[in-house]
Parts: C-alpha cells; sequence; structure tokens
C-alpha cells in the first residue's frame, strides 16, 4: 500500500475515520443477527476497532499537539468500506466486505508504522495494530465458512435457522 502522498494527519485521520466506521457497522451487524455467539462476535470486533480509534487519538494528539481530531467527511485514503445498507444484503456478503476491509486495516497500519521508524513505541502499537486486524480477518474467514455452509445447507433444510 503507497501512502507516500499522503501526510501524516491524513492518514491519522483517516485511520481513525475508518476506525469509527468498522465499529458503527460491526454493532449495526450485531443488531440485526440473531445467533447470540454470532453477535457476541461481532460486538467484540466493534469494541476493538473503538480500542483503535482510541490509541489512534493519542497518536494524533502526541503529534499534532493543541489539536482535536476533526475526521473529513470521506477519507482520501482509499480504504475499503463495508456497505451495509439493505437488510437483506446476505450475512456472507457482508462477512467477505469487513473480510476485505480486515485485510486493507492490516497492510494500512504496517506501512504507516514505517513512517513512525524514529518513535519505536507508536511504530510497535501500529504493527501490533497490523497483527490485530490481521486476527479479525481470520476469525470472520471462519464465520463466512460456517455462514456460506449453513446458507447453503438452508437451501434443503427450510427454517433450520428459526431461533437461532
Amino acid at each position: 500500500m503507497d501512502l507516500d502522498k499522503f501526510t501524516l494527519e491524513e492518514l491519522l485521520l483517516s485511520a481513525i475515520k475508518s476506525e469509527v466506521e468498522a465499529s458503527k457497522i460491526y454493532k449495526k451487524v450485531a443488531e440485526a443477527v440473531e445467533n447470540a455467539i454470532l453477535k457476541d462476535k461481532f460486538l467484540f470486533l466493534a469494541g476493538e476497532e473503538e480500542k483503535h480509534r482510541q490509541l489512534i487519538e493519542q497518536i494524533y494528539r502526541g503529534k499534532f499537539p493543541g489539536r482535536e481530531p476533526e475526521l473529513p467527511e470521506k477519507t482520501p485514503v482509499p480504504l475499503p468500506e463495508i456497505k451495509f445498507e439493505r437488510e437483506e444484503v446476505p450475512l456472507s456478503e457482508i462477512l467477505t466486505q469487513a473480510m476485505e476491509a480486515e485485510l486493507a486495516a492490516h497492510e494500512f497500519y504496517k506501512t504507516l508504522a514505517e513512517r513512525f521508524s524514529g518513535d519505536p513505541e507508536v511504530r510497535k502499537n501500529l504493527l501490533f495494530f497490523s497483527s490485530m486486524e490481521m486476527g479479525h480477518y481470520h476469525l470472520l474467514k471462519l464465520e463466512k465458512e460456517n455462514i456460506e455452509r449453513f446458507e447453503d445447507w438452508e437451501e434443503f433444510n427450510p427454517m433450520v435457522h428459526i431461533g437461532a
């Protein structure tokens, strides 16, 4: 991921915005699913994104003292978004989008960490985020595989998800 054409401020604000949006989407998906275990996983992911936002805001304040982050309406950094506009979107499609976003976040944080070679603490935190985003990707991948299996199974066993 080439981030050289963006300022550090643009990158940090984009990261904050991305974390805010991801947390909102995961909460929205958690509200929509009926399966309690899956609901908990989405709430866990929303909480993780919120923690990332808080730490990135701390980094921002450290680099731009006296300034509060003002999030752009649209981020200049091209990061994938998770779109969940219609209730009838299959969960597997939402998970695919979320997986793409988590992979992009992994690459984004790994590349952003390079900008902090002179600040080992921030660099370490960003590399940790990168690793966590990959963990989120794998969690979503497992859930997607299970859901796809059950989406197919439901075609042959109607109402299998009732009460799930």
